[in-house]
């Protein structure tokens, strides 16, 4: 597994999420972007304020190749 990236392609998933929840809620979700050398990266989001007591139950991951602009599929 490498180290995630914090360049342009995190940058367009992040707006992509902001699209699909909508402004008012934008702020209350994180996305983290895993890139890995064998295997399909990952694309998690969890909410950005989360008790320390629920952080490993409360998120949801999917291949990044899963994640798809909102207006294109429209």
């Amino acid at each position: 597994m490498s180290k995630s990236s914090h360049g342009s392609d995190d940058r367009a998933i992040r707006r992509r999420l902001e699209a699909a929840t909508g402004n008012n809620h934008s702020d209350a979700l994180e996305c983290v972007v895993v890139h890995y050398r064998n295997q399909a990266d990952r694309c998690t989001i969890t909410p950005r304020e989360c008790p320390e007591d629920e952080r490993t139950t409360t998120w949801l991951s999917a291949d990044l190749s899963a994640v798809v602009d909102l207006d294109a599929m429209r």
